[in-house]
């Protein structure tokens, strides 16, 4: 039996299955079988999981955004507008056979963009070439996920279920479980909050499926079986998303008030070039950069080339490194002008988080 048989054999189960607190543990054995398999379609054994031909862009800029949607939705058409960079726009589908990359500068940030081949139904099972696709979304610090606001928006639901079958979490956190296998000892199993689906029973019945008899286990939230399933797989990666409804220039102004409240989206004509300004205001947002400015000793600001580093990583150790790995080790300590110090200049040191548009000067040891 084929992995592809194996998993419509399990999804049909758990269709058929009633869920209620007696039948969580054989559910959440279900979901533990079913994510490996998945696995497997992620990572064949045989390798050769690799992009493919067309596919593996390099990486370049300070962050990389994914155009996924279905066939003939305007991917090319937004790419080539924001871009400038010509991928091949025509008025039938799968167009777009490889990644067509292209580059824009936003805000001093260099940001890659990659138009992806269409998507299908069954993507996430090697319909199409949907593996490939969406094994280069999973490389992007962004996902825009093109949509034809003229068609159903269960195109929408479609799309996330098969980037979800891929192991990509859209718009959500890394679950706030603390996993530790051990050696002995048995299940260890620590609630913060009271817990709606998972108890003893049903994190050992998942645990086991994975052979895994000794670990300490601690749930700080209300979790589910798939957030301790992810985390136990470990292989799941973490995306923002942006959700763009093309065509917005071919439905009416009510029809635009609706699709205005649906979350984590931006109304859109890439054929006229609509609400670009909105789209990349929040693609700014959601990409979590922050430009640092650099200050050599007696000069001034130079305010053309912002070193961008990511939200979270904005220590001016992590300034140093960005600039040239050398440096830290010469690193005596900086001084700030901007919104991360109480006075300009401040002194910090190299654990200082620095904040959007502050300007540094590095001091090195003589």
């Amino acid at each position: 039996m084929s992995v592809l048989q194996k998993i419509a054999e399990i999804e049909a189960e758990m269709a058929r299955t009633q869920r209620n607190k007696a039948t969580s543990g054989h559910l959440g054995l279900l979901k533990a079988r079913l994510a490996k398999l998945r696995r497997e379609l992620i990572e064949p054994k045989g390798g050769g999981g690799g992009a493919g031909e067309g596919f593996d862009v390099a990486k370049t800029g300070d962050a990389r955004i994914g155009f996924v949607g279905f066939p003939s939705v305007g991917k090319s058409t937004l790419l080539s507008n924001l871009a400038g960079v010509y991928s091949e726009v025509a008025a039938y589908e799968f167009t777009t056979l490889t990644t067509v990359p292209g580059v824009i500068r936003y805000k001093g940030a260099k940001i890659q963009l990659l138009d992806l081949p269409g998507i299908i139904e069954g993507a996430k099972d090697g319909k199409g070439r949907g593996k490939q696709v969406i094994a280069v979304a999973r490389t992007c610090g962004l996902i825009f996920i093109v949509l034809d606001c003229l068609k159903p928006l269960q195109h929408k639901r479609l799309i996330e279920h098969e980037l979800e079958g891929f192991g990509i979490r859209l718009n959500k956190d890394p679950p706030n479980i603390v996993f530790k296998k051990k050696d002995k000892g048995g299940l260890n199993l620590q609630t913060m909050c009271a817990q709606t689906e998972l108890d003893l029973d049903t994190v050992r019945t998942i645990l086991s499926e994975y052979k895994i008899h000794n670990a300490d286990i601690t749930l700080r939230y209300d979790a589910t079986a798939e957030d301790l399933i992810d985390v136990v797989e470990g292989n799941r990666v973490y995306i923002p998303c942006i959700y763009l409804l093309n065509k917005i220039d071919q439905i009416s102004i009510e029809e635009l008030d609706i699709i205005y409240r649906i979350p984590h989206c931006v109304p859109i004509s890439a054929h006229h070039k609509w609400n670009f300004d909105d789209l990349l205001e929040k693609m700014w947002d959601y990409l979590g950069l922050v430009r640092i400015y650099t200050k050599p000793k007696g000069q001034l600001p130079d305010y053309t080339s912002p070193v961008v580093l990511r939200r979270g990583h904005t220590t001016v150790e992590d300034f140093c490194n960005k600039l040239h790995r050398s440096i830290i080790k010469e690193f005596k300590y900086a001084l700030v002008w901007g919104t991360s110090v109480k006075h300009c200049p401040q002194n910090v040191g190299k654990e200082h988080p620095l904040n959007d548009e502050d300007v540094v000067q590095i001091l090195k040891r003589v």
